[in-house]
């Protein structure tokens, strides 16, 4: 007496991708409910088995649907909003600011549903997300009817669904208790990455996967640049970092790890993380070739990732597998690496234990998930079929089929897509309003493209100056004199501060918008040494208020905005028609007079270097009658300095070296 099933598949290339790597041509799939109850040659599984539905496949590959490893799956509604840039300035410069403007749960559940629509057309029954609003990610997840491990991003920055760290832990926790136990959605903690996080984030998420038993997700080692500012900083590399953290102690999926040695991927192996690989992102940012094939020999479980659909700029797994396998044979100069079967492997089963969820998918088995797709391998572009050795197989799959070629998605038993039919979404709906997100977006870009002033404050932490500003600079012939009278006991010094200055202007095609300093301090101890280093930038104004008095200055506020990254991030982020480097050697002393504070500073020209010595003496001002009493104090410090007929100086240094 046959058992009853839901559905029987036949007459199907069956590629289980089990620990055996078994295939039954001809085979067959048994379903119930949401459990795969058996896999064998048809003619086994049919003595045993009648169904409500039999499917018979047409000699289709039936296989378990793909895993996606790595993705933000919202970021569907921001690709190709800025491409060929690097990493950083892509990132920071477009990304960053875009979200804080747009990203909404409204938003994150158009772009997941999108981005759904188009896994299940490519045969993904599975992805790994981290992102902003992961709740509502998670639920239009479910309601696609897919499985994903999302997991709630957390950060050092304000980010677009919380505007501290503290605030993104709650609701992380929140968000892992609400979705724990789900049949779809696996809840995991996203601390981002190491360079934008801190160690007690790193803790905390930690603690907090280890105390609901989820995973962990996290860039490692994604660029080499990333790699060397953590060990100038740190003094190791980016894993013995976050080991130090306490990070390995979770079930960590480390995205990426394009930089990393064979050390940390023993570190990794011991503590069973997995890894996600991103071939055509590392590409496209030029991140990289990560070690594939030795990770892989070291026993690490790898899977294949898209990285977020911004970044790639496609959700298409069978292009990431072929590329998986290309590039490793490019990089290592060894055609045999990374084989077809491997490929494929790390797309499915791999996958799935790379995101600690192979007891639920990955392979077709019986008490696994019904997690599976049917692939028409006889297009032109898939023919003819060899059938003499088994991996032909699976190099029909990585080497030849498309995302198109995929006609059948079933997950947790449940048809998402049947002959080419999106059965759980509205494609044409969600494609009508991601083009009205596109644009509004648009708009915002073109307007703050427009003003370097908006580019500043899109990066974040910008701020304008309190007020206007009196200042006058004149050169000093005898600097050594200088600083001995400022030892007149007329002359209160609250504070002194010796510093080497980097400054670095950016000039504009147009004037009117002003330009832009880059400016690294480097503080320097009684003993010479450099003791703590500042970055920041400044906006400057083209127009001065007015003299007022020996040739005293009223110049306009300007806008501050701290400088996180490096000079060439802003080169590349504003795009200056010029840039113009001075290094200066700085004394400064803060200082009342007069019951009156001014900041007082020594400039020695190193670079260029003829420049030599300038006296620079400046003080805050709120209204024009203190802008006046100020500039009468003013020239008194410049008497008492013995600097009273001193040449004054009208232009700022860089004006000095522009072309008259």
């Amino acid at each position: 007496m046959t058992q009853n099933v839901n559905t029987l598949f036949t007459n199907a290339i069956v590629l289980t991708m089990d620990g055996k790597l078994n295939q039954y041509d001809r085979g067959a799939v048994a379903v119930r409910d949401d459990m795969i109850v058996a896999v064998g040659a048809e003619s086994e599984i049919t003595k045993e088995y009648s169904a409500d539905e039999t499917i018979d496949c047409g000699g289709k590959v039936l296989m378990p649907g793909l895993i996606n490893a790595h993705t933000h799956v919202p970021m569907t509604l921001l690709r190709g909003l800025a491409d060929d840039l690097r990493l950083d300035v892509w990132l920071m410069g477009y990304m960053l600011p875009v979200e804080r403007e747009f990203v909404t749960p409204e938003f994150v559940r158009l772009g997941t549903l999108l981005a759904c629509a188009e896994q299940i057309r490519s045969g993904v029954t599975t992805f790994n997300d981290m992102y902003f609003f992961e709740d509502a990610i998670a639920q239009a997840t479910a309601d696609a009817g897919m499985r994903a491990v999302c997991g709630q991003s957390v950060m050092k920055y304000p980010a677009p669904d919380a505007p501290s760290f503290e605030v993104s832990l709650a609701m992380a926790r929140e968000f892992i208790k609400k979705w724990k136990g789900h049949p779809l959605i696996v809840p995991a903690v996203a601390p981002h990455a190491p360079y934008s996080t801190t160690p007690e984030i790193l803790r905390t998420c930690a603690n907090l996967a280890r105390e609901f038993d989820v995973p962990l997700h996290i860039h490692i080692s994604e660029t080499a640049f990333e790699v060397e500012t953590m060990r100038n900083e740190q003094g190791m590399p980016v894993v013995p970092y976050v080991k130090k953290q306490g990070v390995l102690v979770a079930k960590v999926i480390a995205a990426h790890c394009v930089h990393i040695d064979f050390g940390e991927m023993k570190t990794l192996k011991h503590v069973n993380a997995g890894i996600a690989h991103n071939p055509s992102s590392n590409l496209k940012l030029a991140s990289g070739f990560a070690p594939v094939q030795k990770m892989l020999e070291t026993g690490l479980n790898v899977g294949i990732g898209t990285d977020g659909p911004a970044s790639n700029n496609d959700l298409d797994m069978f292009e990431e597998m072929r590329l998986a396998s290309f590039v490793a044979k490019a990089s290592s100069n060894d055609p045999t690496v990374v084989p077809a079967a491997t490929a494929l492997l790390m797309a499915t089963r791999m996958g799935a234990q790379a995101l600690h969820i192979g007891h639920l998918t990955g392979s077709l088995e019986a008490g696994k998930r019904a997690d599976l797709i049917l692939v028409d391998t006889s297009p032109v572009h898939n023919s003819p079929r060899f059938r003499r050795d088994p991996n032909n197989a699976y190099a029909q799959l990585v080497f030849a089929s498309k995302s198109t070629d995929v006609t059948d998605v079933m997950v947790n038993g449940k048809w998402l897509m049947r002959a080419h039919e999106l059965l759980t979404l509205n494609e044409a709906e969600l494609l009508g309003q991601a083009r009205e997100i596109a644009q509004k977006i648009d708009a915002f870009l073109i307007e703050r493209e427009q003003s370097i002033l908006s580019k500043l404050i899109a990066l974040g932490g910008s701020m304008e100056q309190e007020s206007f500003e009196v200042q006058v600079k004149v050169k000093v012939a005898e600097p050594d004199l200088l600083i001995q009278n400022m030892q007149r006991t007329e002359i209160e010094i609250n504070a002194y501060k010796h510093y080497l200055q980097y400054d670095e202007y950016y000039m504009f095609e147009d004037p009117a918008q002003g330009r832009l300093r880059f400016r690294e301090d480097n503080l320097i101890n009684e003993k010479g040494d450099v003791e703590n280093v500042r970055s920041r930038l400044t906006l400057l104004g083209q127009k001065r208020e007015g003299e007022i008095g020996h040739d005293v200055l009223l110049s306009r506020s300007r806008f501050l905005a701290p400088a996180v990254h490096t000079s060439r991030f802003y080169r590349e982020y504003f795009k200056p028609k010029q840039v113009i480097s001075i290094e200066k050697d700085r004394l400064r002393w803060h200082i009342k007079y007069k019951e009156t504070e001014f900041f007082i500073n020594l400039d020695h020209m190193k670079d260029p270097a003829n420049m030599g010595y300038f006296l620079e003496i400046k003080s805050r001002t709120w209204s024009r009658k203190d802008a006046d009493l100020k500039a009468d104090l003013v020239n008194e410090l410049l008497n008492l300095l013995g600097l009273g007929d001193a040449e004054t100086v009208i232009q700022d240094y860089i004006e000095t070296l522009l072309p008259q």
